[in-house]
C-alpha cells in the first residue's frame, strides 16, 4: 500500500493505492472508498505594513493581472489600482475616493474571491 495527498481545486486528498504484483493481465477492478476531504494548508497571510481605513475590494471573483499602483502612490476617485480578470475580461479596480496607497494586499497572478481586500487607502 502507497498513501498520496492529491490536492484537487483546492481540496486535499489523502488516498491509500494498493500495489499488485503485474501478471500481465490487467487487474480486476477494485472500488475504493471515498477519501473525505481535510482543509488545505493556509497561506501565509500578506503583511499589510502600515493598512488603510478605506478598503478597496474585488466586486468579482478573478485573478490579479496587474498591479497599478503602489504603496505611497496619491489616487484620486476613480483612479486604477490593479487590474482583475474575471470570466476573460480585465477589469479595472478603482479608488473609491481620493487617498494615498496604504497597502496593495495582492500580488499578480494571486486568484481571489469576492469581497477579498485587495488594497487599502488612506
Amino acid at each position: 500500500m502507497k498513501n498520496y495527498t492529491i490536492t484537487v481545486n483546492g481540496n486535499v486528498y489523502d488516498v491509500t493505492v494498493e500495489e499488485t504484483g503485474s501478471t500481465g493481465a490487467a487487474p480486476a477492478p477494485r472500488r475504493m472508498a471515498a477519501a473525505a476531504p481535510k482543509a488545505a494548508p493556509a497561506a501565509a497571510p500578506k503583511a499589510a505594513g502600515g493598512a488603510g481605513s478605506i478598503k478597496v475590494e474585488a466586486p468579482v471573483g478573478g485573478k490579479v493581472f496587474k498591479v497599478e499602483a503602489k504603496v505611497g502612490d496619491a489616487v484620486k476617485k476613480g483612479d486604477t489600482i490593479l487590474i482583475l480578470e474575471a470570466m476573460k475580461m480585465e477589469n479595472p479596480i478603482v479608488a473609491p475616493q481620493d487617498g494615498t496607497v496604504a497597502s496593495i494586499d495582492v500580488a499578480v497572478g494571486d486568484t481571489v474571491d469576492t469581497g477579498a481586500v485587495l488594497a487599502t487607502l488612506n
